[in-house]
């Protein structure tokens, strides 16, 4: 199948998949292809993991829609702060008629700069916010492909421990990464642990690298991340251990390390809403679709993992494609042994995107 008949297909699953939110009429008219003007505040460059992937999504779908290059305006290395609602006027002021931002801590400043300004449609990810009006929510279940590549980390292990670089704690995305990971390890390695240390940043490659180095001393022989740069693989690698990357296929940075990496698929969400403002059919509607859409994934497996890595993985993978099962199904214990999903109970969306994950850690994750 052709890339560009699997974008047309995601566009219009994108278009079904949804939260019940604001479901309502448009309140935007058409605009031509030839005017639309589409804006990005990333957190990081073009080049990095996550922000990387981002930049790739928006020239998807610039290509996608055949828009020229000089109606996609760009802020890079954005911080949380200020600086993002500096950066979001500046692209209201240079005529765009929708703005995305790709951080978790973007999204006050985006419902702030939202209320203030009507016609145009603000579009954050990662978030749950949504004023019904002219800002909305996109995100994947990752923690789909989470599980996944955590099937491959339990399968490698020799010291049933496995270090995972994580950004931020408290935060419903990274535990949520971390949770899912760890059940996937379990699903086929029960006796394995996860041993996490957070740094505090989404991204800064010297602590990324400390950090996995100080996993590995601890006896961890795979090492895990929710940051944006390969350092903890490049870690993995120096030391002869293995790892699992995230947003990008990181097998070349790491040939003897890498074994798979929880990735994104961005163009078609973003595809998905400049199309629908062109066309005057955007609403504010919330968008967090997984491995069925093709929104998330896993990158192909690399020769170093596990034999048998392949099968029980694509065992999984059909298991959540049937609809009847998930990866946040009960029984399931906090690393407090409290039971927090009953058995053939599903976790509700609302909690895995905050609520309860925000805090959960579950059953064989020790924070270091």
């Amino acid at each position: 199948m052709s890339k560009k008949l699997i974008s047309v297909m995601l566009v219009l699953i994108l278009a079904l998949a949804i939260l019940p939110a604001a479901l309502s009429e448009s309140t935007f008219d058409p605009i031509s292809s030839e005017e639309i003007k589409v804006g990005a505040v990333f957190i990081g460059p073009k080049d990095d993991g996550f922000s990387g992937a981002h930049y790739n999504g928006i020239e998807g779908m610039k290509t996608a829609l055949n828009l020229r290059d000089d109606q996609v305006l760009y802020k890079f290395n954005v911080a949380e702060n200020s600086e993002c609602e500096t950066a979001l006027r500046e692209l209201v002021d240079a005529g765009c008629h929708i703005i995305f931002g790709n951080s978790w801590g973007f999204m006050d400043y985006m419902e702030e700069v939202a209320d203030e300004y009507p016609e145009v449609i603000f579009s954050h990810c990662s978030g749950y916010k949504n004023n019904g009006v002219n800002f909305n929510n996109y995100f994947g279940r990752i923690y789909q492909a989470r599980f996944l590549s955590g099937i491959a980390a339990g399968l490698k292990t020799q010291s049933n421990l496995v270090g995972y670089v994580a950004a931020w704690p408290d935060n419903a995305e990274v535990n949520g990464g971390i949770n899912a990971f760890a059940l996937g390890i379990q699903s086929v390695n029960p006796e394995a642990k996860v041993y996490v240390k957070y740094i505090n940043s989404w991204g800064d490659p010297t602590l990324e690298k400390q950090t996995a180095e100080a996993l590995l001393s601890l006896g961890c022989d795979v090492i895990a991340q929710h940051v944006d740069s390969a350092m903890p693989q490049v870690a993995a690698e120096e030391q002869d251990k293995f790892g699992v990357g995230y947003n990008t296929d990181m097998t070349s940075i790491a040939p003897n390390a890498h074994l798979t990496a929880p990735i994104w698929h961005w163009e078609s969400v973003y595809t998905a809403q400049v199309k629908d403002r062109i066309q005057g059919e955007w609403v504010p509607k919330n968008y967090f679709i997984g491995l069925a859409e093709n929104m998330v994934d896993i990158s192909p497996l690399s020769k170093n993992v596990a034999e048998g890595t392949a099968e029980k993985i694509e065992a999984a993978r059909a298991k959540i494609l049937s609809g009847d099962w998930d990866v946040f199904y009960g029984p399931i214990y906090s690393n407090t042994d409290e039971l927090v999903v009953n058995e053939g109970a599903m976790l509700e969306d609302d909690d895995i995107t905050g609520g309860l994950m925000t805090h959960l850690l579950v059953k064989g994750v020790d924070v270091k």
